[in-house]
């Protein structure tokens, strides 16, 4: 039976501290202990010492417990922590740590050196060859002396602590692992169209924390309200001591006048309903694709009668108490009654030990690096301690071998050959120095010959490759070559042109390493789209017969935009429109260079060492928004002004003054962004123009020889 080395997930909350052991035993999460401690008073009592009072219930905890020495991961309060999600623009994977740093400078309102944060990347992000695309960020971040303040009482106890989690996080690690792992493990995250969110209420004794999630993307919120708030409800209007009202309100249907309990905290209720309505309405309105579909109620309070169905009753969907863990086995504590009377107040705990077991969806730590690096050195100081021993005590052998051989040995007959070998040594360095001098000088003199004599092609190479990119970009044709006023031009919709904004380019030693399998059946399939869309004929045999591109080049990749993207234009939008153009151009267009003596000669992209044009993704067109060529704010102010004073320009009516006012100043288009690659492998001018003419005399060869055939079948004919 494989198992593994236990983790402790400890919370120390405002009424107790909760303390739960787990492993893995045969691939399943098995609870081995746990412990709940209650503390005398609760800590935000006004005579309640939170010190005392958390240092004797961890003094009870190791009395009753063993193996702290095992991994202790704990939690800390959702309001005491900074927790940001945002989505970084897509980028390299290995960029995205400089995003998330200047992210925290903008979202952590302190200095980030009296900070501890960390961060990850969500569950469902995109990635793909090396680059973040749709992906989520998670910001978490603590002020220092917090986090040293809630490590304290552990110090002070001797209990390492390897993780520290928020407790909003460490509640989503188990509602994650728990009730959402089948979608975790079966789905691919759409941003389009995301499954459905649900709702994890956890109420704690003086607030409460909100979390709402579909599994990939997280948003929690923290509420001033509590368990507590019942209880000082009762206090309050039944004029009851704090103690006794926290006992009604636990034993509520026991009580003489059960309904004058409930009556009472019926405010309480209604302001618990208020905050939750209000936190999952200002979810809906940032994320207008979620919908939120049930409820799952954690902590000691759901046991108040009554509760889940108030809250159903109230927010319109299913309402479920969290008193079981569908995935947590292990009966020696399942089956425990202080266990399972107290089972919705250990989920904070449940998934601390998740994360302490590698099994959480948020890993990341508010454990102080400085800590880390301590426990690191004094982990590795036994082991330098022995490095250092045995190196020593082979130094102390080696030196006194070498004592006693040098006992033995007569220096005196070695002396005439040493000098000999040092002088034979000398002279060698001497000789050696000289012709390194001498090499280097042959070196430089071949170089600035070479230079010298060197024909000038290679200087022209980068400027006849962007001549040739900037005759292959579709543009707009204007009559006259004049381009007319802003408000003059077409709509955007029918443009045509294409607009690069970034132009890079990447050497290969050999090309075969860019045409991956996957590079390959995405050429394919632009080959096939150009077909359905133009007719251009494609070898389907050749096509899949291809060998794919090999030798050093160049893959040059151009980044850009189109609005051409009217859905009326099926077939010749969006992504067609790049293929119907800047595609089939690097396949078919030829174009014009000039020689040494300024004459221009055509070439075909063949000839000049372009192959392989394809689009690398096939995106949709997103709505943008762009400033009206019409809009005039100036125009806008004579209009107004002159329907003000009844003074119409000549030849303006009211309605044309009118239109004027109401022209939007910006208009909603369709943009496609597209990034397209060529590879080019360079070829000198005078070998492009001497394959031309082999090429030339070849077809007249063979129209001379076809020629001549036809003649000898005509002779034989007669």
């Amino acid at each position: 039976m494989a198992s593994s080395s236990g983790v402790w997930g400890i919370e120390i909350g405002q009424s107790a501290l909760k303390a739960l052991r787990c492993s893995i035993v045969d691939d399943e999460v098995v609870a081995d202990a746990f412990d709940f401690i209650e503390y005398p008073k609760i800590l935000s009592q006004p005579e309640a010492v939170p010190e005392e009072l958390v240092a004797d219930a961890i003094n009870q905890l190791l009395d009753r417990n063993d193996g702290f020495n095992e991994k202790v991961v704990i939690s800390v309060p959702g309001q005491t922590g900074l927790a940001k999600f945002f989505k970084p623009p897509p980028v390299e994977l290995k960029k995205v740590a400089d995003i998330v740093r200047y992210e925290a400078r903008q979202q952590i309102p302190f200095d980030l050196a009296d900070v501890v944060w960390d961060h990850q990347m969500m569950p469902g992000s995109l990635i793909e060859e090396g680059y973040a695309l749709e992906s989520e960020v998670g910001l978490f971040a603590m002020k220092r002396d917090q986090v040293y303040r809630q490590l304290q009482p552990f110090v002070e106890a001797d209990i390492e602590v390897d993780q520290i989690q928020l407790a909003p996080l460490a509640l989503y690690n188990m509602i994650a692992f728990d009730r959402l792992h089948e979608r975790l493990a079966n789905e691919a995250f759409d941003v389009d169209n995301p499954p459905d969110s649900l709702v994890l209420l956890s109420i704690g004794t003086d607030s409460s924390d909100l979390i709402i999630t579909n599994g990939f993307r997280i948003w929690q919120r923290s509420m001033p309200i509590g368990g507590n708030h019942f209880t000082r409800q009762l206090t309050k209007d039944l004029k009851l001591t704090f103690a006794k009202a926290e006992h009604l309100k636990r034993n509520a249907r026991e009580a003489v006048d059960p309904k004058l309990i409930f009556q009472t905290m019926r405010p309480v209720f209604n302001d618990l309903v208020t905050e939750v309505q209000r936190s999952i309405g200002f979810f809906r309105s940032i994320d207008k694709q979620a919908n939120v579909t049930g409820m799952v109620v954690a902590g000691n309070t759901v046991k108040m009668p009554g509760l889940a169905a108030y809250l159903s009753k109230n927010l319109g969907f299913e309402v479920d108490t969290l008193d079981r863990f569908n995935r947590l086995t292990g009966d020696d504590v399942l089956s425990i009654p202080t266990f399972r009377d107290n089972a919705p107040t250990f989920a904070v705990c449940y998934g601390l030990c998740l994360q302490g077991l590698d099994l959480a969806q948020v890993h990341a730590s508010l454990v102080p690096q400085e800590i880390l690096t301590e426990r690191m050195i004094r982990a590795k100081k036994p082991w330098t301690l022995a490095a250092l021993a045995a190196l020593l005590l082979g130094m102390i052998g080696h030196y006194f071998l070498t004592e006693k051989n040098w006992e033995v040995t007569h220096p005196d007959h070695w002396d005439g050959a040493q000098g000999v070998v040092q002088q034979m040594s000398s002279y060698s360095s001497e000789h050696k120095g000289e012709d390194q001098k001498l090499d280097a000088k042959l070196t430089f003199l071949n170089a600035l010959g070479k230079e010298v004599s060197g024909n000038s092609e290679r200087r022209l190479v980068w400027l006849e490759m962007l001549r040739v990119i900037n005759g292959m970009i579709p543009r707009e044709e204007y009559p006259n070559g004049v381009m007319p006023e802003p408000k003059n031009r077409k709509p955007f919709d029918e443009r045509k042109a294409i607009h690069i904004t970034q132009v890079e380019t990447k050497h290969f030693e050999d090309l075969a390493t860019w045409y991956t399998e996957d590079v390959k059946k995405r050429y394919k399939e632009e080959l096939l789209s150009i077909r359905k869309n133009t007719g251009r004929e494609v070898d389907l045999e050749e096509l899949n017969a291809l060998p794919g591109p090999t030798g050093p080049g160049w893959v040059i990749q151009l980044t850009g935009y189109h609005y051409y993207n009217s859905p009326k234009r099926m077939g010749h939008e969006g992504s067609n429109h790049v293929r119907n153009l800047l595609t089939t151009n690097f396949l078919d267009k030829s174009f014009k260079l000039p020689d040494e003596e300024g004459n221009l000669i055509e070439f075909t992209p063949q000839e000049y060492g372009l192959s392989y044009p394809i689009l690398l993704r096939d995106d949709k067109p997103t709505q943008i928004q762009v400033p009206n060529p019409r809009y005039d704010q100036e125009e806008v102010f004579k209009a107004q002004t002159a329907i003000a004073e009844r003074n119409f320009p000549e030849g303006k009516t009211l309605d044309d003054l009118e239109e004027i006012i109401n022209r939007p100043p910006t208009l909603t288009v369709l943009r496609l962004d597209f990034d397209f690659q060529v590879l080019w492998q360079p070829t000198m001018l005078s070998d492009r123009i001497e394959a031309k003419r082999l090429a030339e005399e070849e077809a007249k060869a063979a129209e001379e020889a076809a020629a001549g055939t036809d003649d000898s079948v005509a002779m034989n004919a007669q």
